[in-house]
């Protein structure tokens, strides 16, 4: 499946759609500290720059788009009424998969809901169509798929003592289909170390061989994608 990373987020080309997960709206608000952390203008202006470069015909978040359970912080309309009006200001529709972070999701957002968003990628191979769906990942998608792209685990790399946030990328996953699972779109979640990690200690049920994924990092500072051995032979290396 051909896709390009990019700022935590990723862009099938064949489908003319974009994918981000986790952005967790309202975690800055709802965090123990007396500063905010700049969460509504770090989201809007990276959200909306990646809108402006790829002009997408479509938008998928893959869960948890809110942070909250049992109540909005204040600033949460504003931040989704942006993200909103910057989808909309390229034409692109806005859809969200509800994840675990959700409950409260009905209540703040009138746009596209779906547990699970069905793409059909062109191959050009007479094979057909690959068949991708976007969901959360906390729980078993319900229908069939050659690939799965999910969130909800916050994947970072640890490297010379320095974590970064990263993709996983590996086929032969839940039955037998590929996953790709995104890193938090917000940068407020510490994330989860995956060296070490096997498929028991991922909360996602679509990891079933963390051994075979492979760890990808973007750095952006020098537009450039870094794709590493697969989890099983990199534990040897670092």
């Amino acid at each position: 499946m051909e896709f390009a990373p990019r700022d935590r987020a990723i862009y099938l080309p064949a489908a003319d759609a974009l994918v981000c997960a986790d952005l967790h709206v309202g975690k800055d608000a709802a965090s123990n500290v007396e500063l905010r952390l700049g969460e509504h203008e770090d989201l809007l202006e990276r959200f909306g720059a990646l809108l402006e470069r790829y002009e997408p015909a479509s938008t998928i978040v893959a869960g948890d788009l809110l942070h909250s359970f049992g109540s909005l912080p204040a600033g949460v309309l504003e931040t989704l009424d942006g993200l909103h009006r910057r989808a909309a200001d390229v034409g692109s529709e806005f859809v969200v998969t509800p994840g675990n972070h959700d409950p409260l999701l009905d209540d703040v957002w009138e746009g596209p809901t779906r547990e699970e968003h069905r793409i059909s990628v062109p191959t050009g191979d007479p094979g057909g169509d690959l068949d991708v769906v976007v969901t959360h990942g906390h729980s078993p998608p319900s229908r069939d798929a050659d690939w799965y792209v999910v969130g909800h685990d916050h994947p970072t790399i640890e490297i010379e003592g320095t974590r970064r946030p990263c993709y996983l990328f590996g086929t032969d996953q839940f039955e037998g289909a590929g996953v790709l699972m995104l890193p938090a779109f917000s940068r407020l979640p510490a994330g989860t170390a995956v060296n070490g990690m096997h498929a028991r200690d991922f909360q996602s049920p679509l990891v079933t061989d963390a051994a075979a994924l492979r760890p990808i990092v973007r750095d952006e500072s020098a537009d450039e994608t870094l794709e590493f051995p697969p989890l099983g032979e990199l534990r040897r290396l670092l």
